[in-house]
């Protein structure tokens, strides 16, 4: 096989190859640990393998060789449509367990399949019927047409946003059912997010210097940005390989969709199995009914008498469980009752906790994080932002008061 190995060539086999490994390995580990977020993000790999590929092999004297220079022509490496909806999937299956892929989701990715079908028309007619070059007569890559470009990075920034704004609201939900929030919210959700927006902004950037400096948007000058959004592909896959942590809250829940989201319970709400957690509307009411009083009580009685807050991954349906009720009922109640997320009130039980354990001199027997543990932190940063939310002083200082 044709490969010229040289300065631009083979800066850009690096990332590709790596791109193609840690796509495999993905699939691999998907396949062993069933971990569906895997197959996602190995595609993505793929793909933006592939969309580097034409300019690598370019530079290994693809273009200038047959048959190489047909099959870049006619194969359509920079699969644009498919990246953008694969992101926002691999989000969305990463956050949720339960997400499963429907028949109304492909629709999402007709652009790219209708993509494939016209690049694959080119190809059976000057293959088959017109004997030569007549779409590709210019010489140039389909790939590389200006419409194409524009409209695929256009769409990846829809998809940019559609993921960002199902992460918001993830993180509204997930205060309110869970007890370990920080730990769910996913610095590498955040990471891979902003890494993938950096792909956009690297082209954006590129298109706009090419204004100003021109050299930039010939076949060597954009080279340059090829090798920019090569690095940014290293460095998805190697953190998203290493990455580790699944949430294993299941939910249902849509950017598009106004209504509640809807919980996976073992209690019945709205439909067998379900409870409606409405992160918008749930607002702190001026007077307490008579209803909610009588559930933050038993919440109240519950969290101290049976110290649940001390479980670590204490949900929503747990304090559910343990008052024959559904989590909508109780999240209702917490947010109405106590006025704050359920996260929030578990952490405030937890600080208090400490601060018990400190008035009783447990620091001399025990570190101050070793406590925290004990309470039902599970992080450093967790019980030092909660508990100078709760005390205003950090907790070294609270110590040292006593």
């Amino acid at each position: 096989m044709l490969f010229e190995f040289g300065f631009y060539s083979s800066l850009l086999l690096i990332p590709f190859a790596h791109g193609i490994i840690y796509s495999i390995l993905l699939l691999i580990k998907a396949y062993k640990t069933e971990n569906k977020s895997n197959y996602w993000l190995s595609i993505f790999l793929f793909l933006c393998s592939l969309f580097i590929a034409p300019w690598m092999l370019g530079f290994a004297g693809w273009y200038d060789n047959q048959p190489y220079r047909d099959v870049l022509f006619y194969a359509p490496f920079q699969q644009l449509f498919f990246m953008g909806p694969v992101i926002y999937f691999y989000t969305q299956s990463l956050l949720n367990p339960s997400f499963k892929f429907s028949k109304k989701d492909v629709a999402h990715f007709l652009p790219g399949i209708f993509y494939l079908l016209l690049i694959g028309s080119f190809w059976m007619y000057d293959k088959f019927i017109f004997g030569s070059y007549y779409f590709y007569e210019d010489q140039t890559d389909k790939d590389f047409d200006s419409w194409y470009q524009y409209s695929g990075f256009a769409s990846m920034t829809i998809y940019f946003v559609l993921s960002i704004l199902y992460y918001n609201k993830y993180k509204k939900l997930i205060v309110q059912v869970t007890s370990n929030a920080d730990t769910l919210l996913f610095r590498w959700i955040r990471n891979y997010l902003f890494a993938f927006l950096s792909m956009i902004g690297i082209r954006l950037t590129f298109t706009l210097l090419s204004f100003i400096f021109p050299q930039l948007d010939s076949y060597q000058g954009t080279w340059w940005f090829f090798l920019m959004f090569s690095l940014v592909l290293y460095y998805i896959a190697v953190t998203g390989y290493s990455n580790s942590v699944s949430s294993k809250i299941s939910f249902r829940m849509s950017v598009f969709d106004k209504n509640p989201i809807l919980l996976t319970d073992n209690f019945t709400s709205n439909k067998e199995g379900e409870a409606v957690i409405d992160i918008e509307h749930e607002l702190i009411q001026p007077e307490i009914s008579s209803e909610i009083e009588s559930w933050k009580s038993k919440i109240e009685d519950i969290l101290l008498t049976e110290k649940l807050y001390q479980n670590p991954e204490l949900t929503l349906t747990d304090i559910a469980k343990k008052l024959n009720t559904n989590a909508a009922v109780i999240s209702k109640a917490i947010n109405q009752g106590f006025k704050m997320n359920f996260n929030d009130l578990i952490n405030n039980y937890r600080v208090e906790a400490v601060k018990k354990m400190l008035e009783q001199g447990e620091q001399k027997k025990s570190t101050l994080l070793g406590i925290a543990f004990d309470c039902g932190f599970n992080s450093k940063a967790t019980f030092n932002r909660a508990f100078k939310k709760n005390a205003g002083i950090s907790p070294k200082d609270y110590s040292n008061t006593i």
